[in-house]
């Protein structure tokens, strides 16, 4: 290619980013029973080997949980922040409405992404790849920041 001729999009830029999505996305199950202080180690250390990963991509399955009381709600959390500190994210699926509506009377209901089912909150993680990767490639006329060097 000349020195006057930019490609359309910059190839370097899609591997970049595709090198970093999450390579699998894992899927863990709540407890139907209430989470006291004990029962809350034992959850969160099931759940930390989902967590403990390079940009974890973690669907919790909460069609099984019926209530969501503060111990439950501060594991989700807890959760969502080591998912955020290894740039991954946790989404909720299959929740009941009246763990619905605890989320949201609490003020924590847009810190997750909420999914009807499993297989659309899974289903999510694979959109969100592919809409990062082409939103990362310029528009017709614009040239990329390693291009425009």
């Amino acid at each position: 290619m000349g020195r006057g001729l930019k490609p359309e999009f910059d190839l370097k830029g899609i591997h970049r980013e595709m090198k970093h999505q999450p390579r699998f996305v894992s899927i863990c199950g709540l407890p139907d029973d209430p989470i006291d202080k004990t029962r809350k180690k034992t959850v969160y250390n099931d759940l930390e080997r989902c967590i403990n990963v390079d940009r974890p991509a973690v669907v919790l399955d909460c069609s099984t949980l019926r209530v969501l009381d503060r111990p439950t709600l501060h594991l989700l959390l807890c959760c969502l922040e080591e998912a955020m500190k290894r740039n991954g994210d946790v989404r909720l699926a299959a929740l009941r409405p009246e763990v619905r509506s605890v989320l949201h009377s609490t003020g924590v209901d847009f810190l997750f992404q909420c999914f009807e089912t499993v297989s659309e909150a899974v289903e999510s993680y694979r959109r969100t790849q592919l809409d990062f990767i082409w939103s990362d490639r310029p528009r017709a006329g614009e040239q990329s920041e390693i291009n425009a060097a």
